[in-house]
């Protein structure tokens, strides 16, 4: 969420240096293009840290999620069945639309042809938020909406003076669009200015979505968490006058069945890709964007429809060929379910049965530089929905909850087998809920294991809350047999721009070890010229949430951020950034543990293109356990202070052909490391796209074998025959690794909404390793045919 970032040995830094985490540019917001470090307006900082304690857990009590379950009930019980957020009532006055009722569904053939689309009343409000704030957009956009009993549909009719220049490249679903002209549709049908479905089509009537929790966006940046999937349909066509698109929304995909008094959120936003121009029809502030659903308009009109309850049952078959290093060949053939159904209009229960994840993509094999652990995004579709009810954030990118070790074996990246599992969230009045359960089946050194997670957050005014989570882990192993995790978090916002986040939490394992908490909190501010932060967190050395993810323990930090922004005129220049900031993080005896401070100067062009430079990154780090680096070389134990830099450079993104480099020397544990990475992508056709990156690792240590080099390098090209079949390849080398070289190709045929046939072949791993250094991982080879078919009972 924020900027937050920790020394050489935290995972901010970590994935500065760790190069086989991908980072691609999209619209080029300034940012470190290894780290992921994204600095935009419209995201609020994160939360952090303060000292402070919580008492143990007494075992005599009942399970933890069931004890916080019964106390958030008495606690945020609404005071009826439909009691409605604060922030939805009152308020100043909003844009609003009309929908058009309609007896039959209009022609969704991209065009707005059909004479049906002409008895709604267009909107054609839009302000740009980029480039220049508030003012009205260089091209008009106009959208129609209509409805029937059992959906809505949208006319977009995206005008644009040189058609020719329009680009639209991309034919994959689930891909993120921003290197192409695109539109946007968010809808918010519970109305509680919280959270909102995102609907994303490009001018070729390639879908995208996702949602919006709690007003924030994907781990990514982007503009909706892409986990969720939707039925929905969509064409696009390119026209003499700009390009057109018609979409269909099932009333069920939205999990909606009221029939009076309608009220949504609505925003719509167009991007144009060559002018990098964003245009909103709300919240249209450079500190908003779309994810600020509580800044959104409504949508008026909708009567008397039909059921739009969701129920949809997806089962599978999977047979595949799997060898494992120093394991028999085995050919299981093997099925399961997965049940998706809405028990109100606000909750949704998620069931899974047998779940197997060999159809998720496979992670890009990292190279860990510090002696932390990894921290790798959730791919697996099951974790992924809904995720952001589950969010709880604990500084940086550390988290209360982490799906992913649930499944996957954090050392090897072994795929654990998943018994079953059911998921239920959604809203209840002003309280918004996740709960979970998932059980795993015995597997090689891991036993078998249930995983209960509670999450619950109260609404207060507009984008502030107050939550608790729980989680709890029981196990077969007899060593450690349960690991219990509690916490209680709170965001106020105050005037729009002013964010207060703390937050308590401990942790509770057998022999019941003290210093087991952690306690923090921040002060932020953004504005479209200033972004700062004031941050204080203290992790006691025995904090351990064994469903979480926790970079380092034994921390007592002081973290404050400055960033300036400017728009100077200046041709082709869109803003400057001067950004410093310091971190003080001794251990909780008060002896050196890790200081930072840094000075960074950023540039971002009117074409996408940007410049990130570090001036200087000084460091001061305390390694306590030798750190095996590579082969046999170890780090030894000791004091460290030394410093880098770092020069980036992104092209501009609106060419078929773009590319980015990066640079980042100086000192590294007692010696020096040079990086450099390159990283190319061309688009030469609307079918046909490849990307291909290189990272050089050149270390001088004044150790034995201390001179080396690490290479790792990627090769990905994708083919589309059409929207609906396509064809994936990824080729990954990392010279660190005995068997250096992995593949992974797929072969999609989405045939229906939401049923697909997957034909995969693997060699290598899936899945990556959390843990700390670089442990050796399990290699298979792998080849898989998967059929899902979706239908509603």
């Amino acid at each position: 969420m924020s900027a937050y970032r920790l020394g050489i040995g935290t995972r901010a830094n970590m994935e500065l240096w760790s190069a086989g985490i991908e980072c691609q540019k999209a619209k080029a917001p300034a940012a470190d293009e290894v780290s992921g470090r994204w600095f935009r307006s419209d995201e609020p900082s994160s939360r952090l840290a303060n000292p402070g304690s919580m008492s143990n857990f007494s075992r005599s009590q009942p399970g933890l999620v069931c004890c916080l379950l019964s106390l958030c009930l008495s606690l945020f019980q609404p005071s009826g069945a439909n009691a409605e957020a604060p922030s939805a009532k009152g308020g100043s006055a909003r844009i609003s639309a009309e929908a058009t009722r309609v007896n039959q569904a209009p022609k969704l053939d991209g065009t707005m042809n059909d004479l049906l689309w002409q008895l709604a009343n267009p909107i054609t409000d839009f302000r740009q938020r980029e480039p220049h704030e508030g003012e009205p957009p260089t091209e008009k956009t106009e959208v129609r909406i209509l409805y029937t009993r059992h959906a809505v549909y949208f006319g977009i009719h995206c005008s644009d003076s040189e058609p020719s220049r329009i680009i639209a490249t991309e034919l994959r679903r689930d891909v993120s669009q921003d290197l192409d002209d695109h539109f946007e549709i968010l809808i918010d049908s519970n109305h509680d200015r919280r959270g909102a479905y995102v609907f994303e089509v490009n001018a070729l009537g390639t879908q995208n979505d996702g949602l919006i929790v709690e007003e924030q966006g994907g781990t990514d940046r982007g503009d909706f968490d892409p986990g969720w999937d939707g039925v929905w349909t969509s064409e696009a066509r390119i026209t003499p006058d700009g390009w057109t698109a018609t979409i269909e929304i099932p009333f069920t995909t939205l999990n909606f069945n009221h029939s009076s008094d309608v009220v949504w959120g609505l925003n719509l936003k167009r991007f144009i890709r060559r002018k990098n121009e964003e245009d909103l029809w709300s919240a249209y502030r450079r500190t908003f964007g779309i994810t600020k659903v509580s800044e959104a308009g409504e949508l008026r009109g909708i009567q008397d429809i039909g059921s739009g309850r969701l129920f949809t049952v997806k089962p599978y078959g999977l047979a595949r060929y799997d060898k494992q290093t120093g394991q028999d060949s085995k050919f299981p053939l093997t099925a399961g379910v997965d049940i998706k159904y809405g028990l109100t209009s606000n909750l949704v229960l998620n069931l899974t049965g047998n779940t197997d994840f060999a159809d998720t993509e496979v992670d890009l094999e990292p190279f860990n530089l510090t002696p932390f652990k990894v921290f790798i995004p959730e791919k697996r579709p099951f974790f992924l929905e809904n995720a952001g009810i589950f969010n709880f954030d604990i500084g940086d990118q550390d988290q209360l909850f982490f799906s992913r070790q649930i499944g996957i074996d954090p050392i090897t990246g072994q795929q654990v087998p998943i018994n079953g599992g059911a998921k239920l969230t959604g809203t209840f009045g002003r309280m918004e809920v996740g709960i979970m359960d998932v059980n795993t089946r015995s597997s090689g050194p891991n036993p078998y294991a249930n995983y209960a997670v509670a999450r619950l957050k109260e609404s207060l005014w507009l984008g502030s809350y107050i939550g608790v989570m729980g989680t709890e882990k029981r196990s077969g192993n007899v060593l450690d047999s349960f690991n219990q995790t509690g916490g209680v978090d709170s965001r106020l916002v105050f005037f729009k721009d002013w964010f207060v986040d703390a937050h308590v939490a401990g942790t509770r394992s057998p022999g019941d070890p003290s210093g087991a908490s952690d306690v923090g909190a921040s002060l932020s501010y953004r504005s479209n010229w200033l972004d700062g932060i004031a941050a204080r967190r203290k992790i006691g050395p025995n904090f351990n949430p064994e469903v979480g993810f926790i970079e380092r323990t034994d921390s007592n930090e002081t973290y404050g951020n400055f960033t300036f922004k400017v728009r100077p005129q200046i041709s082709g220049v869109r803003e400057l950034q001067f950004e410093g900031f310091i971190l003080h993080a001794p251990d909780t005896r008060n002896e050196v543990s890790t200081q930072e401070w840094q000075g960074t100067f950023r540039a971002e062009f009117n074409n996408g293109a940007y410049t990130d430079n570090d001036i200087a990154d000084v460091f001061t780090q305390l390694i306590t356990t030798p750190f095996h680096i590579y082969k046999n070389v170890f780090i030894p134990n000791g004091i460290y202070h030394f410093a880098r830099h770092q020069l980036t450079y992104g092209s501009g993104q609106d060419r078929r052909f773009t590319y980015n480099f990066f640079e980042r020397f100086g000192g590294y544990y007692g010696g020096t490391l040079n990086e450099f990475r390159v990283r190319a992508n061309y688009r030469p056709t609307v079918k046909f796209s490849i990307s291909a990156s290189e990272t050089w690792n050149r270390f001088r240590l004044p150790l034995p074998n201390g001179n080396f080099s690490v290479v790792l390098a990627s090769l990905q090209a994708n083919y589309s025959f059409t929207r609906f079949l396509t064809f994936t390849s990824l080729l990954q080398m990392d010279t660190s690794n005995t068997q250096a070289v992995s593949a992974n190709l797929r072969l999609r045929y989405n045939y229906r909404p939401d049923s697909d046939l997957y034909i995969i072949y693997n060699v290598g791993t899936q899945f990556a390793s959390i843990a700390p250094a670089n442990p050796p991982q399990v290699r298979e080879t792998r080849f898989a045919v998967k059929y899902t078919y979706s239908f509603a009972p």
